[in-house]
């Protein structure tokens, strides 16, 4: 019988239904959820990162959803720290912390115990990644990245300039690669690690019903508020359904273009997530609600 506090982690590719999961066991087992979700921190950020409805956050209690505002940097150090404070206090409360998102990092973080260097900002460096950035784009970056980093495709967001300047940031300053220097530390809890399962045309299918499903639901309403509020290159708009928007408010691509690209841009996401859950020999990769419910019962009562 393990002495480590037990946690359940919900992980997959985005749109596969983590979230109605996590909400089910939730109820199901007196748990209370924490976002592993790089994006749904940020408030204002509602329809396009798929947030929880506020009906069922009310019902269930959610961690780590609307915790800065989208200006403001959040790193996985940060978050790995967020994350622990959270699950102490749910634990404390006798009820199980449920893990459930997409940003693998964040997740390896917490149920790996990554000892995560602390390495000091370089202003010099970074002033000259961003100048880059605005020069030659964001792909010109994610290009020179890989190149010195090939892991770090699995680990880094192509779409995230904020994370990809910090891994070359600390990968040009240390002379290592950045997906080399998380050492994982002592565990420190007993974990159930969950992976939703799907036929890649079925996974495709929801990821165009669900683009279909925000923009019905005023994606574009979200965005024009948002940057009424903050700058439109604000890296953290970078997220997929975010930038495509913010084209078309800004008459660079059609409606239809920016739709076809959302959806696209979420399929390759996707494919990206997959690849690095998949590297994982400890998660459950299981498609059947009822085997999940089964699975996880049999685990609480160990």
């Amino acid at each position: 019988m393990s002495i480590l506090p037990k946690i359940i982690v919900i992980s997959g590719p985005t749109a596969s239904g983590k979230t109605d999961l996590a909400i089910k066991l939730a109820k199901k087992f007196n748990g209370e959820i924490i976002s592993a979700d790089s994006r749904q921190i940020y408030k204002g950020m509602d329809i396009g990162t798929a947030k929880p409805i506020k009906s069922e956050r009310k019902k269930v209690k959610h961690h780590l959803i609307d915790i800065k505002n989208p200006d403001k940097n959040y790193t996985v150090s940060q978050y790995k720290k967020d994350c622990l404070i959270a699950i102490k206090k749910i634990i404390q409360r006798k009820k199980i912390p449920i893990l459930v998102g997409g940003t693998g990092l964040y997740i390896k973080a917490v149920v790996d115990n990554l000892e995560i260097p602390e390495i000091k900002p370089d202003l010099r460096l970074r002033n000259k990644l961003e100048k880059d950035l605005k020069l030659k784009g964001l792909n010109h970056l994610y290009q020179k990245l890989i190149k010195l980093d090939p892991e770090a495709a699995y680990i880094i967001d192509s779409k995230n300039p904020r994370r990809i300047i910090r891994a070359l940031e600390i990968t040009l300053k240390t002379k290592k690669p950045f997906s080399q220097q998380r050492k994982s530390g002592k565990k420190l809890f007993d974990c159930l690690k969950i992976g939703i399962s799907l036929p890649k045309e079925k996974l495709r299918q929801k990821i165009n019903k669900r683009t279909n499903q925000i923009l019905k639901n005023g994606l574009i309403k979200e965005v024009k508020g948002l940057i009424a509020k903050y700058p439109p290159e604000n890296p953290v708009f970078d997220a997929i359904g975010y930038r495509e928007i913010i084209n078309y408010l800004q008459g660079k691509i059609s409606f239809d273009e920016a739709t076809a690209l959302i959806k696209r841009n979420t399929w390759r996401y996707a494919k990206r997530q997959l690849t690095w859950f998949k590297k994982d020999k400890e998660i459950h990769w299981i498609e059947k609600e009822r085997i999940i419910l089964k699975f996880t019962k049999q685990f609480l009562k160990n």
